[in-house]
């Protein structure tokens, strides 16, 4: 008879552990994304800070290097008929229309036509180096918020089990399924947040830095293609 107690309180035991646990699941997927993120506790506000910084260098950087790139295939022909009809005003004048980094740098070029052409190679080296700069920057930013909302959110997490088992060592040591849950996945939450804005961080980040280098490559290419215009042997 003893052991039929037992038996009947020990499934009643588990019996009120697994209705706790559906509870806890239950009203996990009735909470909203509000509602979770509230629940993530004052580390997601500077998480959604970071993500508003990252979305803002992003979209202002994918424009900046997209109007960058547009140049018009004909520049370089058309510099070439200038400089070899001797009409040096009217390239500069073609590259300020232009208004580009490329059409900037051959710009610099233009103007130490009739100096050595070390000096002309290095101010076109100078003034290539100034438009990559003014490209990247923000993106260390992007970078930083790549590598540590992720550890912010970390460091979330294991505040909120910090906090659970304080909880728990309050109630005296007893493990109320409940409590242990509903207090994991909070603390989950903060994960879960980093990891959301870390991760399209890394991606653009790698993705603006791609773009960048094929802009240098184009300016690398516009640069030898000037220098043999300077080069060619006069008619």
């Amino acid at each position: 008879m003893i052991e039929f107690l037992q038996a009947v309180e020990t499934t009643a035991v588990a019996g009120e552990a697994a209705t706790s646990a559906a509870l806890v699941t239950e009203e996990v997927t009735r909470m909203g994304l509000w509602e979770l993120f509230l629940k993530g506790g004052w580390l997601m506000w500077p998480l959604l800070a970071l993500g508003g910084v990252a979305v803002f260098i992003f979209v202002e950087r994918y424009m900046a290097i997209r109007k960058a790139s547009g140049i018009n295939m004909n520049f370089m022909h058309r510099i070439r008929d200038y400089i070899s009809d001797g009409k040096i005003n009217a390239a500069i004048d073609l590259c300020r229309k232009t208004n580009t980094p490329i059409a900037r740098m051959i710009e610099k070029g233009i103007g130490r036509i009739g100096r050595p052409m070390g000096d002309i190679q290095s101010a076109i080296e100078n003034a290539a180096n100034l438009e990559v700069s003014k490209l990247e920057d923000g993106l260390p930013i992007l970078a930083t918020i790549a590598g540590g909302a992720p550890m912010i959110g970390f460091l979330g997490t294991v505040i909120g089990m910090v906090q659970t088992f304080m909880d728990m060592s309050a109630a005296g040591g007893t493990v109320d399924l409940t409590l242990l849950a509903g207090g994991m996945y909070v603390a989950m939450v903060t994960t879960v947040g980093g990891l959301i804005v870390g991760i399209p961080a890394y991606f653009g980040y790698n993705y603006l830095v791609a773009r960048i280098e094929k802009l240098v490559f184009q300016m690398e290419a516009n640069s030898i293609a000037f220098m043999d215009i300077l080069n060619q042997p006069v008619k």
